[in-house]
């Protein structure tokens, strides 16, 4: 607090890297997921998702284990149903309406297979102008495919989608 009685707030920016994807998932894509969430934790971003199993819980376990934060945008009301390895757990009570809050903290996002949960995701990013990754995922314009986690991390390393 200044001496004219008004606070004074210092805001530290991460980059936001959202990882979506369905919350049932083959072995393969939770190891991508927990790839990327490992990278996310080591590059001192910040991993945002949906806070439940498959995918997202892939993401939070690699963030976690590599000492990173995870927030968790869950669709339910009671924090306790996030996966275990969610940092931060928000409640939101909203279902699917989540998504729209996932999407809007992501500076960038990464969709990792996926249902129509995560096109609805990809949607929303889209009409946003957010860069959306794609690593065995929906294939429509504007969305960025790659093949491989090393190629994925090239892509949110990009300074275009770091927050200034």
């Amino acid at each position: 607090m200044c001496g004219c009685g008004i606070a004074t707030v210092i805001i530290m920016r991460k980059k936001v890297v959202g990882i979506i994807g369905a919350s049932q998932c083959s072995l393969e894509e939770y190891q991508k997921a927990y790839d990327l969430g490992k990278f996310i934790a080591e590059s001192g971003y910040l991993l945002v998702c949906g806070g439940l199993t498959g995918v997202m819980e892939g993401a939070s376990k690699g963030a976690t284990d590599a000492g990173g934060i995870v927030l968790g945008i869950i669709p339910y009301a009671d924090p306790s149903k996030a996966n275990p390895y969610v940092t931060i757990a928000v409640a939101t009570g909203m279902g699917h309406a989540r998504n729209s809050v996932i999407v809007n903290t992501s500076n960038v996002l990464v969709a990792v297979g996926g249902e129509y949960g995560t096109l609805s995701e990809i949607a929303l990013a889209l009409k946003m102008g957010k860069m959306v990754i794609a690593l065995d995922s929906w294939s429509i314009p504007g969305v960025v495919k790659v093949s491989s986690v090393n190629e994925a991390i090239k892509l949110i390393k990009e300074p275009y989608n770091a927050v200034c």
